[in-house]
C-alpha cells in the first residue's frame, strides 16, 4: 500500500505549482478594506492615468508620478483616524502621509493589473522641517510606508520596492532631489541630499502586507509619537514651513 498517495506526473506537478504562484499573485491584485482598489474613483483614476499605456512598467511609472506629485505629502494628518490610511480617502483629500500615499499607489497599481503590496520599515534621517522634528522628537521614524510591485514577468517573482512619499515641490524647497522611479529598479528613499551628504536610510524592515494594518498603526503611532498624533491632526503645511526655513532640510 502506498501511504504517500499517488505519484504525480511532472506535468501535473508543474501545473499545481503554477496555480499556487497564481493564487499568491491574485491576492496582491485583489481589493482590500484600506487598499480599496475596487473603489469607483480609484478605478476611474487608474484608467485615466494608465489606461492607454500598453506595458505594466510604463503604467507603474505614470501612476508613481501622479501619487508622488499630485498628492501632497502631509505629516500633520490625523493618525488616529483610520480614513488617513484608506486609498480612496487619500485620493479624495489630495494629501496624505507616507502610509496613506503608499496605500493609494498600491490601490492604483492593483486597479491597473499590477500586483502590489504594502511594506513598512523604520527609517533614520527622515525628511523634515524643524516643526515636524520637534513633534516627532527623534531621528527615527517608525513604520514608514512603501510599496512592492511586480510589473514584470510574474513567473520571475521579482518584487520592486518604491515609495511615492515626497512630492517634487517639497523636495525642491528642502534641497533634496525628488526620487525618480524607472519602473524596473527599486526607488526607496534618497540616500543623499542635494549636496551629496548622507541622508535617509532604512534601519528595520517590518515586512509586507496585503492591506494596511490601520488599527495597529493608530495604536503604535499614538504610543511612539504622542505630540504628533492628536485627534484632528496638528494642522499645518510642510511646504510653507520649508520656505520659512530657507529651504534647508532637517532630519526627524
Amino acid at each position: 500500500m502506498n501511504r504517500a498517495g499517488p505519484l504525480l506526473s511532472s506535468t501535473v506537478a508543474q501545473t499545481q505549482h503554477s496555480c499556487t504562484i497564481d493564487a499568491g499573485l491574485r491576492l496582491t491584485l485583489s481589493p482590500a478594506e484600506f487598499i480599496d482598489s475596487d473603489h469607483e474613483r480609484i478605478r476611474s483614476t487608474a484608467e485615466q492615468i494608465a489606461g492607454a499605456i500598453p506595458d505594466p512598467t510604463g503604467k507603474a511609472r505614470a501612476l508613481y508620478r501622479v501619487v508622488r506629485d499630485q498628492v501632497r505629502y502631509d505629516p500633520y494628518i490625523d493618525y488616529t483616524d483610520t480614513e488617513s490610511y484608506r486609498a480612496s480617502s487619500v485620493l479624495a483629500k489630495g494629501h496624505g502621509y507616507c502610509v496613506g500615499k503608499a496605500s493609494l499607489y498600491a490601490a492604483l497599481c492593483r486597479a491597473s493589473g499590477i500586483p502590489a503590496r504594502l511594506g513598512l520599515a523604520d527609517v533614520k534621517n527622515h525628511l523634515a522641517t524643524q516643526r515636524l522634528r520637534d513633534a516627532v522628537g527623534t531621528d527615527l521614524f517608525a513604520y514608514h510606508g512603501y510599496v512592492e510591485i511586480m510589473p514584470g514577468d510574474a513567473t520571475a517573482k521579482r518584487w520592486i520596492k518604491v515609495t511615492p512619499t515626497f512630492n517634487e515641490s517639497l523636495c525642491r524647497k528642502l534641497g533634496v532631489p525628488p526620487l525618480e522611479f524607472s519602473g524596473e529598479d527599486d526607488a526607496l528613499l534618497q540616500p543623499f541630499d542635494a549636496s551629496g551628504r548622507a541622508f535617509m536610510s532604512y534601519v528595520v524592515q517590518h515586512g509586507t502586507f496585503f492591506d494596511v494594518p490601520a488599527k495597529f498603526l493608530v495604536a503604535e503611532m499614538s504610543r511612539l509619537y504622542p505630540k504628533l498624533c492628536r485627534p484632528g491632526g496638528l494642522r499645518g503645511n510642510m511646504e510653507d514651513e520649508s520656505r520659512g526655513a530657507g529651504g534647508h532640510p532637517t532630519r526627524a
